[in-house]
């Protein structure tokens, strides 16, 4: 019979707040070696156990989290849940099952692997704040944070004075109800950058609010955190401890702001903007993080408050900030983060909370807090112009929780400052309030509202003298000279001119906060936008120098994540009464004609767009025909433009772009009409409106050409694209028509839906010329009425360096009704005057008012 040895030995002594467990164990319990041939235990050695702990507490979570997500619930609460559910008020009941997976010996080690994973989170929650942010945060935003902080502040602290008065309580409690209503007061940066990413908001209105009222709560109660650790040390022991551990926090950060920060802008120096970081420079970085952790840890401090603070001062974004998020966030965040709060679990008993007055005081003190939080984000809110429901919204976003909050009860509570009670109610509660939070935001506030029901004018229903407004959106600089090409193409004039509208999007990495960003303007600098931003806008400014009088150019820079991307691009359509946004497709082709990339990404943002922007849009599919503009500029050849008609509203719009390039002296353009053989002989009354102002407009414009195509069927329709083929450099569709003879059969086998059945088929590697496919916006909406679609919170995100159009003093607006629109042709001359202001275009300048 083999024999088992003991692998350790626990009793209770006297610790330094209270009883606690010392536990001895074997020094050689480390590596079972295969000790279950020989009928041994593995989970008696440390390492097979806590890999077993590590596996069985992410398996739990995972379960939990897909069994909350649907309410909209975090990871966060998936951790917290799992950790009361592996506790003593779940399966810690059991006794086996504690003494096997969570036995005393064990649980020393999982602790640490946990805290080196929470040291390491911290630092990546670090690296995507900018700290230059403050600087650009709005009077209004720096007054809703500090009034969500001192509200709650002033409501816990005379509450946690007053209770000892009024109720009898023990000093314990007395001692450590300043410091709840001190942390409840808290609305951390990366609890609420996070929880708005989750909710898909982040980019919004409210969502921009909140991100900087968060950075105003912040310095706040790091301001309280230093001056109640300095009070409690000078109390605790000398009177120069509090001003000495004050003084060695400062010197602490110099150090890591005036000599480690300037290492770390060196390293991202080396790294190319298209490569990656090499693995000497992320162990180093990774190697700073632990120095600073320890050197923290020694000073008085929580370790993870050293990697924070060197976190903040690594460059955010690419190349350096974003290669650290994705090297260090998914295994820590994944993998050893839900450790943390397991075993935060494991110790609280909910069914052991009695019920007496010091449990409820705190409860009180608890709820007073989030009361307080509440009252003053509303009020504050109210106050400053936001509507009701929306600052209800941004009330409830600064009263959720998350992660840094628990690391504080539970820090709190290893500290020996708050009572195992008090730490139950407190993350009890937290749960509560964040889970009833949570969805009732996504209630309460849609982005999209504040778009949705409107439209601008189509370019079908636009004067053909007007401005035309376009809006082109750059996913990146392969985009550029495609549309840069388009836009020549449409043929701008003195007495047509075209005003660009030109929105950089990039995808978020490696920062927290999203932008949206006038870039036109030369004071406008962010240290995170790359070097492509100035390429992009140079390629731009040259189009509108060429057409100097009569195009005019403005650029906006949008770092957001691509599910919210859309969001940003209706904002701008909006806001500036754009006629059409032109969004490149999702596929790329080489020079073989087949596809070169595929981004699933954009082909999402691109489908939120055609459902939710409230004017025109055009996919432009590029396969290197609009690339090259020598063609258009120099006119060694002419530009085929060909447009494909079946009628209907999208052909009709698409049909009314096309004539925009009438005229042009390097393009030639060809309206295909395909007609039905049962409608030959249709009168000539009854011809479609848009093809009787084109065939009008042809005889001047030259180089012009009309073809009606009969079809019987199906078939017929697909020999006439085909046949198009070798007469076409760019092709021109509506999106969607109407299910006829012509296209019976065609719509069976679409691939993407976005372009139509037409489009799609157009699209296939069977085809070698570029495409153009225009959908209109549906009728049925009111226009833009600027007065009730521009919320007075707008003026929160002045001076922010975020994109904000303040709605008193200059908004745009396109009323056909109720403004006066004036078209100087001579001098190139735009105005428009609207309820709230006036409004003035001097083309002359090449630029937009």
């Amino acid at each position: 019979m083999v024999q088992r040895r003991v692998s350790a030995t626990a009793g209770l002594v006297q610790g330094r707040h209270r009883q606690e467990l010392f536990i001895c164990q074997f020094s050689d319990m480390t590596n079972s070696k295969g000790c279950i041939w020989s009928g041994g235990d593995p989970l008696s050695f440390s390492l097979p156990l806590v890999l077993a702990q590590l596996i069985f507490i992410f398996f739990v979570t995972r379960i939990i989290f897909g069994l909350i997500r649907p309410l909209k619930q975090s990871m966060v609460s998936a951790q917290l849940i799992a950790g009361i559910f592996l506790g003593q008020s779940g399966l810690g009941r059991f006794r086996s099952y504690a003494a096997t997976m969570f036995r005393p010996g064990g649980k020393l080690v999982l602790q640490t692997v946990a805290d080196i994973g929470f040291l390491f989170h911290v630092f990546v929650l670090g690296i995507q704040i900018d700290p230059t942010m403050i600087r650009r945060v709005g009077r209004n935003a720096v007054l809703i944070g500090a009034s969500s902080f001192a509200l709650p502040f002033a409501v816990g602290g005379i509450a946690s004075l007053a209770l000892p008065v009024f109720s009898d309580i023990d000093d314990a409690t007395e001692h450590f109800l300043p410091f709840i209503a001190v942390i409840n007061s808290a609305s951390f940066f990366p609890v609420v950058t996070t929880l708005l990413s989750d909710l898909k908001i982040l980019n919004s209105e409210i969502g921009r609010i909140a991100t900087l009222a968060s950075l105003v709560n912040d310095v706040c109660i790091y301001a309280a955190s230093i001056l109640f650790t300095a009070v409690d040390a000078s109390a605790s022991d000398s009177k120069w401890n509090g001003a000495l551990s004050v003084a060695w926090i400062g010197a602490f950060v110099i150090v890591v702001v005036f000599a480690l920060r300037p290492l770390l802008k060196h390293v991202a120096r080396n790294i190319p903007v298209r490569g990656s970081m090499k693995e000497s420079q992320f162990l180093m970085i990774a190697a700073l993080a632990l120095i600073c952790g320890f050197v923290a840890q020694t000073i008085g401090q929580p370790a993870a408050v050293g990697t924070f603070i060197l976190g903040i001062v690594v460059p955010e974004g690419p190349p350096l900030g974003s290669s650290l998020v994705y090297k260090i966030d998914y295994f820590c965040t994944g993998l050893l983060l839900p450790a943390k709060f397991a075993i935060s679990g494991l110790s609280m008993n909910i069914f052991s909370l009695g019920k007496g007055k010091s449990l409820l005081g705190v409860e009180a003190v608890i709820l007073l807090g989030y009361l307080g939080k509440f009252t003053g984000t509303l009020v504050a809110a109210v106050f400053f112009g936001v509507s009701f429901r929306d600052a209800t919204s941004l009330a409830l976003i600064m009263c959720c929780k998350g992660i840094v909050e628990a690391s504080y009860y539970i820090g709190l509570k290893d500290s020996g400052i708050i009572s195992n009670e008090a730490y139950a109610l407190l993350l009890i509660t937290m749960l509560v309030i964040t889970g009833i939070a949570r969805p009732l935001i996504c209630y309460l506030y849609e982005p999209s509202r504040r778009y949705s029901g409107c439209r601008t004018k189509s370019i079908q229903h636009l004067d053909p003298n007007a401005e035309l407004r376009v809006q082109v959106c750059i996913h990146s600089e392969d985009n550029v000279p495609s549309i840069v090409n388009l836009l020549e193409a449409t043929n701008a004039s003195r007495r047509r001119p075209i005003a660009v509208f030109v929105l950089n999007l990039m995808e978020l990495k490696g920062s927290a906060a999203a932008v949206l960003v006038p870039t036109h303007k030369r004071k406008v600098k962010l240290k995170s936008l790359p070097s492509r931003t100035e390429h992009i806008s140079n390629a731009f400014n040259i189009l509108a120098q060429r057409n100097r009088g009569f195009t005019a150019v403005q650029h906006f820079t949008s770092i957001v994540p691509y599910a919210t991307m859309h969001d940003d691009i209706c904002t701008i359509a909006v806001d500036k009464g754009v006629n059409i946004v032109i969004l490149p497709f999702h596929k790329q082709w080489a020079i073989a004609g087949t596809v070169g990339a595929n981004f699933p990404a954009i082909r999402m943002v691109n489908q939120q767009v055609l459902h939710k922007v409230p004017c025109s849009v055009g996919i432009l599919v590029d396969r290197g025909q609009l690339a090259d503009n020598t063609q258009i500029l120099f006119g060694h050849s002419l530009f085929r433009v060909t447009m494909l008609y079946l009628g209907g509203p999208n052909d009709n719009e698409a049909l009314a772009y096309c004539c925009r390039m009438l005229g042009h002296p390097h393009i030639s353009v060809n309206l295909v009409w395909l007609r039905h053989s049962s409608d030959v002989n249709i009168e000539k009354k009854m011809e479609p409106s848009m093809i009787h102002w084109f065939k009008a407009h042809s005889k001047v414009a030259g180089r012009v050409s009309f073809k009606e195509q009969v079809v019987h069927d199906a078939v017929g329709t697909t020999q006439v694209l085909r046949s198009l083929d070798d007469c076409c450099d760019l092709c021109i569709v509506g999106r969607d028509h109407e299910q006829s003879e012509l296209t019976l059969g065609i719509n069976e086998w679409i691939e993407c839906p976005e372009l139509g059945f037409i489009g799609d088929m157009l699209a296939t590697s069977d085809y070698s010329f570029s495409l153009l496919v225009v959908q209109q916006i549906p009728p049925g909406t009111e226009l833009i009425n600027v007065e009730s679609l521009k919320p007075v919170a707008g003026s929160f995100l002045s001076g922010s360096g975020i994109y904000s159009q303040q709605s008193a003093t200059s908004k745009y607006s396109q009323q056909s009704a109720t403004s006066k629109y004036s078209q100087h042709s001579a001098t190139g001359k735009y105005s428009q005057h609207s309820a709230s202001g006036k409004y003035s275009q001097h083309s002359g300048f090449g630029s937009l008012g």
